[in-house]
């Protein structure tokens, strides 16, 4: 009978199959990588990439001294001294008088709201400060789409011509009609994500049509001294804050002092001053990657410096990050599907995870460098490979497992079968040349034994016949290859080489010997002929694999070695000992002693095969035949 019927881990198609799902596998996790770059909407971001951008510029931010802007608070100690909000605005305009004057100041951005006329001098005083110095007035827009009154107050100013357009508003909030006739007004316009972290800002401002600048860009193109704001090509109509300083790292002075003069004046001198309040009753506040509830003076102070570094060649390099990513994330996919097969389960979690740090790492260097890109993406891919390919894995693992488990055990040695599981070979059943010692062996004068029995004991004596052959097979962690009836086919060798297989074959052979032996002589004892077994050995090179068809799978080993001890086991018959064995075992046995029988000229050979066997084939005097041993006698005589 064929062994290993069925061996094969799944029919061609099938095989296909797997293959081609692996491979749509890994391409949907880089998709899902590329949907994380480039899919989602920047004003909505895919969160979890922002999230991770947040805590890398927490790690990242940096408490140096910024020099370039001061940042001048109305905050609650201010407003003690001087009394409560809203201040007159001749008092704004002393503010604002003083920093331009006394402190040098490059230029002023009034972040705080003006819409309506207060008193005529101190509103004609701003005004005009505005109107011939720098200083930029604000103006704020409203983004919500589902309010039923939109807002529209005050007059709006400072519009520019843009190539870009700026991000649609609905409303808006602006200032008193003198105050927004000035060459420069700057835009508040805050649009948070979607979990209401506030992390980048429209440079520009659409409404019915006109485009208005950002505060702190409208303040640059003030100081620039340009008739307005600069209008510059832009990428993106919004922009993403750097956040590169925290509230610390900015030289923050209560409006009180500027008011008393009682700051240093050459601290002041040069910067770009913002003028605005952290007061938690100004109701200025917003979330930023740094926290909840921060002042939204921080904001325009960090735009500042965004925009600055970028005017000055400071920023760091652009780097595609958004393309290494999806490199990244390539990598990652098809050279996971290709090792997934060759990896157990914890393996493959393990090279995921290490993916995973390494992309860390470099996401943590490139964030820096491209503000668009998303450092989730090539996580979103490792997460979906080990939701998805890994279970699919293990899953094929497994049925393999099972379908080895449910044949190989029957006839491999378990040794043979886990070193099988644990294979890195994706077929290890597929034919291939290995070296192999091969036994065949088998019952003499089967057919009169069988005759003389009821059927019931002819086939149980069968059965135990066998069960003396297959039982040091197995032991050895030899290989069944096929039953013959009365006798078996085995090798040692494949399907995974074992070193010392000549000599394994040889201690089955002993065995069985030893086995037959003791059946025989329960044979014996009931009154039957004495049992004989015949054997064959040899060894050689021997092509070894699955040589089935689409109908049956037959597991095998065909070559010269094999032929060989099919002919020795025949020519057992004409000498007194139960196992002959050729010249290739012997050459390569190291525990055995040998016995020199001569040459025979074997069936389908054109040369002299030399015999040999050893001492415990030899059967006893009594039980073998006058004429084999005569045979045996001059053999051993013409070899010597």
């Amino acid at each position: 009978m064929a062994i290993f019927s069925s061996l094969s881990s799944a029919p061609a198609h099938l095989r296909s199959w797997q293959a081609l799902l692996r491979w749509l596998i890994a391409l949907a996790a880089l998709a899902l990588a590329v949907w994380a770059e480039w899919g989602a909407p920047p004003v909505h971001a895919f969160l979890p990439g922002e999230w991770l951008r947040d805590a890398f510029l927490r790690m990242q931010v940096s408490t140096k001294e910024e020099p370039r802007v001061l940042v001048v608070d109305i905050d609650e100690a201010s407003l003690a001294r001087l009394g409560p909000w809203p201040w007159p605005r001749a008092r704004i305009a002393d503010l604002v008088e003083i920093l331009l004057t006394r402190y040098e100041a490059r230029g002023v951005a009034l972040d705080i709201m003006l819409p309506d006329s207060a008193d005529s001098a101190g509103d004609t005083r701003l005004a005009l400060l505005a109107r011939y110095g720098p200083v930029v007035p604000l103006q704020a827009f409203d983004f919500n789409r589902t309010r039923e009154l939109q807002v529209r107050v005050g007059t709006l100013g400072g519009a520019v011509t843009a190539a870009t357009r700026g991000v649609r508003a609905t409303g808006y909030i602006g200032n008193y009609p003198a105050l927004a006739a000035a060459p420069h007004v700057g835009a508040a316009a805050y649009i948070t994500d979607a979990d209401g972290v506030l992390r980048r800002v429209p440079l520009l401002t659409e409404f019915e049509g006109r485009q208005y600048p950002a505060l702190a860009l409208a303040l640059i193109g003030c100081c620039s001294g340009q008739a307005q704001s600069p209008a510059p090509r832009l990428e993106s109509s919004t922009i993403r804050v750097g956040f590169d300083r925290d509230w610390p790292a900015y030289t923050v002075v209560s409006a009180a002092d500027i008011l008393d003069g009682a700051i240093d004046p050459p601290s002041a001198a040069g910067r770009l001053v913002v003028v605005g309040s952290s007061s938690l009753g100004m109701a200025d506040r917003v979330t930023t990657p740094f926290g909840a509830d921060r002042p939204g003076l921080g904001v325009q102070a960090n735009m500042l410096t965004t925009l600055l570094d970028r005017q000055a060649g400071l920023a760091p390099a652009p780097w595609p990050g958004r393309l290494i990513a999806c490199i990244f994330a390539l990598v990652t996919a098809f050279g996971a599907t290709l090792a997934f097969p060759r990896l157990s389960a914890l393996a493959s979690v393990a090279l995921l995870a290490a993916s995973s740090l390494a992309w860390l790492v470099l996401a943590f260097f490139a964030n820096r460098h491209d503000p668009d890109f998303s450092p989730a993406g090539p996580l979103a891919t490792n997460l979906f490979l080990l939701a998805a390919a890994i279970p699919f894995q293990w899953q094929l693992a497994q049925r393999r497992s099972r379908h080895l488990l449910s044949t190989l055990r029957q006839y491999v040695a378990p040794a043979v079968v886990e070193e099988l599981l644990r294979s890195e070979a994706e077929d290890p059943l597929k034919p291939r040349q290995l070296d192999v010692t091969t036994l065949i062996a088998d019952m003499e004068g089967y057919t009169s034994q069988v005759e003389a029995l009821p059927m019931a004991e002819g086939a149980r004596l069968t059965r135990d016949f066998l069960d003396c052959l297959t039982g040091p097979v197995i032991e050895t962690m030899g290989t069944l290859d096929k039953y013959t009836g009365d006798g078996l086919v085995a090798f040692w060798g494949a399907p995974l080489p074992i070193a010392g297989h000549a000599d394994l074959a040889l201690d089955a052979a002993r065995e069985i010997l030893h086995r037959v032996e003791v059946l025989s002589r329960r044979h014996q004892a009931a009154g039957h002929a004495p049992l004989r077994v015949r054997i064959g050995i040899e060894s050689g090179p021997a092509m070894a694999g699955d040589f089935g068809t689409s109908f049956r799978s037959i597991y095998t080993a065909v070559g010269d070695s094999v032929n060989t001890a099919s002919r020795l086991e025949q020519v057992a018959r004409d000498f007194p000992h139960d196992v002959i064995i050729g010249a290739g075992a012997v050459e390569r046995a190291r525990r055995h002693q040998f016995i020199l029988l001569g040459e025979r000229r074997l069936r389908g050979k054109e040369n002299p095969t030399i015999l040999y066997t050893f001492e415990s084939s030899m059967k006893q005097e009594g039980s073998t035949h006058p004429d084999r041993r005569q045979a045996g006698a001059s053999l051993r005589e013409s070899a010597r």
